[in-house]
């Protein structure tokens, strides 16, 4: 028993070493400061990892780096995207020939060094390649320039099975994904994308789910990926079931990834399908085109229990319910998915899962949404997302052909748009937006003054209830407009630091 206040003794200090300054007081104690809440302070350090853009030799791919203007954290910083390691050889395997060798090495050479490098907040720098064998990038970004700091890979593939317009904000490494809305059916070429980026293998789990449930796989544990490497594995590979409608888990038994699932449809195009938000009761889908020809929801309950949703559109003047498709279904462990049509009817929309009763179980879900009709159709994923917080920004707009969706789910919001400067000159405008609530508002943006080059895009609620929002992208090539969309969730940016102080007198007690 003597060893007791000893203890706790020993444990207050560990306590102290490890917070820096905290504020200890005994139960009971009169004297105990009254708890501060935490301050949010802007953020140190940023990752973000970008997959490997395209195979085809008719891809042309922009990369857009991007911080907001604003207070950063303290030093100037860096921020860069860099080439990945390429995949160790196989032992057993010799280069064919010398300059096969010198390729090799060479490759390994430049691993590391930057691709776009951005050195001043609220002003976008580019990058290009149309080399096929272009690798994903792994970028960090420190000091000043972490707190809100974003990247765009946008690809331009003219001609192929996989033309299109690809375009995904660059993600970061996390540890559990969901991707509804991947397929294994025949005429589907999907590609999870994992990216390490760190120096020390990961090792990712991927379970795919369809109609009837988890599908059989035999490929799919244990996968490794190589520090500062990118491995891309087709989803048809990893089951013997061939279902048009698959949702994707990726999680991490060991280290962590960015994770992205490529969608190659022969007959629609090609585009990116980012994470859906986190598992919630209610989802929020932002920013469908209102020429949409036809739109698919695919959702999926994780849980052991089933979910019944509501489903509705926030349209341009008020909210509604898809005829026919009012509510939604979702068995335990089993992809749902249901064709919505036109359901715009020509107006721009956003769509709202809510659970019919109760606060109702966890769904995560994604709409794959086309525009065009026969030969000139084109695909592009919106996942359900978060709302914008504080802020949220997107990069690579253009003068033309760049569209913002902000939608009001619950209260009216006001929100102040920045277009920043140009990449390669202008001058940044702030324009203020109302969404009504229940309503979604799409704008085309105004575009920098003397714009030269690419801008981002900076959304800040000022007042009323949670915004989401979402940016369509569209670039007419061949006579089809290609188009992709990317939702605009808050940037974490900044990060909560508790109030604390130091109190010492706790070894005394």
């Amino acid at each position: 028993m003597k060893s007791t206040p000893l203890s706790l003794i020993a444990g207050a200090v560990a306590l102290a070493a490890v917070t820096g300054f905290a504020a200890l007081n005994a139960p009971g104690d009169t004297g105990a400061p009254e708890a501060k809440a935490a301050a949010r302070l802007p953020v140190e350090r940023s990752s973000l990892l970008c997959p490997a853009p395209s195979s085809s030799e008719l891809a042309d791919t922009t990369y857009t780096s991007f911080t907001p203007a604003g207070e950063g954290g303290g030093e100037a910083g860096t921020a860069a995207l860099t080439r990945s390691v390429p995949p160790p050889a196989d032992e057993e395997e010799k280069p064919a020939d010398k300059d096969e060798e010198k390729d090799s090495e060479k490759a390994k050479k430049e691993a590391g060094k930057p691709v776009v490098a951005l050195e001043e907040s609220g002003k976008p720098v580019t990058a290009e390649t149309s080399a096929s064998d272009a690798p994903a990038l792994i970028g960090t970004a420190t000091g000043r320039l972490a707190p809100g700091w974003t990247a765009q890979q946008t690809t331009m593939t003219s001609a192929g099975d996989a033309r299109g317009l690809l375009g995904v904000s660059c993600t970061a490494p996390d540890t559990d994904f969901w991707f509804p809305g991947a397929s294994t059916s025949e005429g589907r070429q999907d590609y999870v994308h994992l990216t390490n980026p760190d120096d020390t293998a990961a090792v990712a789990d991927i379970e795919l789910y369809g109609p009837e449930g988890p599908l059989k796989s035999d490929a799919a544990e244990g996968i490794t990926v190589p520090p500062g490497g990118s491995v891309p594995l087709l989803v048809s590979t990893l089951t013997t079931e061939a279902v048009d409608d698959v949702t994707v888990h990726v999680t991490t038994r060991a280290g962590r990834v960015g994770a992205v699932v490529r969608v190659g449809d022969e007959k629609a195009g090609s585009d990116w399908l980012a994470a859906s938000a986190d598992p919630a009761g209610a989802l929020v889908l932002p920013g469908i085109p209102a020429d949409a020809t036809s739109v698919r929801l695919v959702a999926f309950a994780p849980g052991e229990a089933d979910a019944d949703v509501k489903v509705q559109l926030l349209g341009k003047n008020a909210t509604f319910s898809p005829a026919g498709n009012d509510t939604l279904h979702i068995k335990s462990q089993m992809t749902a998915s249901v064709d919505l049509k036109d359901v715009t009817r020509k107006e721009p929309g956003s769509l709202r899962l809510t659970p019919e009763t109760g606060s109702g179980t966890p769904i995560v879900a994604a709409l794959r949404v086309v525009r065009g009709t026969g030969a000139k159709q084109e695909i592009a994923y919106i996942p359900a997302t978060g709302p914008v917080g504080p802020r949220a920004s997107v990069a690579d707009n253009r003068a033309k052909g760049s569209v913002l969706s902000l939608t009001a789910p619950g209260a009216t919001a006001k929100v102040k748009v920045t277009a920043s400067a140009g990449s390669e000159g202008g001058e940044s405008t702030v324009t203020s937006y109302t969404v009504k609530g229940g309503t979604t508002l799409e704008v085309v943006p105004e575009a920098p003054s003397g714009l030269k080059g690419a801008y981002a895009l900076t959304v800040e609620p000022e007042s009323g209830g949670p915004v989401h929002a979402a940016r369509t992208l569209t670039v007419p090539e061949n006579g089809i407009d290609m188009f992709t969309v990317q939702t605009m969730p808050d940037d974490r940016g900044t990060v909560a630091v508790p109030a604390a102080e130091q109190d010492l007198s706790v070894l005394d007690r």
